[in-house]
This record gives C-alpha cells, sequence and structure tokens, in this order.
C-alpha cells in the first residue's frame, strides 16, 4: 500500500472523467487534504467505491436546509463540533470521531459555530444541496 500526500505516483494513478484519482488500496492523507480547502461547504472527492463518493467539507456557519430524497448521508467529524439540525427531530451534536447518518428524505442543514472538518459519503450522483441546480461543483482532490 503506498501512501499519498501531495502528489501522485504514476503507477497508482487512473483517469476518471478527464481527472486523475487515486487507485483504491491507497492511503489519502485526510490532514493533507483539508488543507488543500479554502472555502466552507464547498465538498471536495478525495475517493470513490462502490458508486459512492467519500468527500471531505470545511463547515462553518450555516448550510441551507436541503433534504437527499433518495439517500442517505453519512456525516463523520475529523475535527471539531458540527450541529445537524433537522425538521421535527431533535438535533445531532457531534465532535471529532463521531458519526451520524442522516436517513433518506429527511430535511436536515449542518450548522458549525467555528470551523469543522466533515467527511461525506454519499452516492456519486447526489447534489451536496440535494438539487443539481443549486449544488456547488465538487472537485477531486
Amino acid at each position: 500500500m503506498r501512501h499519498i500526500e501531495s502528489g501522485y505516483i504514476a503507477s497508482d494513478i487512473v483517469r476518471s472523467k478527464g481527472v486523475l484519482v487515486a487507485m483504491p488500496g491507497n492511503v489519502v492523507e485526510l490532514r493533507s487534504k483539508f488543507k488543500m480547502i479554502d472555502k466552507p461547504w464547498s465538498p471536495h472527492i478525495v475517493a470513490e467505491f462502490n458508486g459512492l463518493h467519500v468527500k471531505l467539507a470545511k463547515a462553518h456557519g450555516e448550510f441551507l436546509w436541503h433534504t437527499h430524497e433518495e439517500t442517505d448521508e453519512v456525516f463523520l467529524v475529523h475535527r471539531g463540533s458540527v450541529e445537524i439540525q433537522m425538521r421535527n427531530r431533535p438535533s445531532a451534536h457531534l465532535s471529532a470521531g463521531d458519526l451520524f447518518v442522516v436517513p433518506a428524505g429527511l430535511e436536515h442543514r449542518p450548522v458549525a459555530d467555528a470551523e469543522c472538518e466533515i467527511l461525506l459519503i454519499e452516492p456519486a450522483e447526489t447534489p451536496n444541496t440535494g438539487d443539481a441546480a443549486t449544488a456547488t461543483a465538487e472537485v477531486w482532490i
């Protein structure tokens, strides 16, 4: 297994939709990937498996209320803390190391009082806002 930080080794990459992507079996160093993210609420893809994307995002402030009608959404806090507010349900308060699954069809919004680093797992075609018209572009890092 090879360790990937700031670059790729030629034998360890494939091209997916024109982007160089680490192959399964390689380690992705999350700390260095989070350092590449400047803007809050802009997910970046770091891995893909079984039709799912593993995304990293920095959270700060309130994201918009949204729903993923067809799929659950996994939140794992890497650093900091985030509150997942949900309509008609108590909020989930997550700290570093906590994981929470938002059920499909449940309107929710993440809120972070201070900068927080989160890992998300969703089907590859899932827009971050639940609506392709309002979603932010997601890039591989």
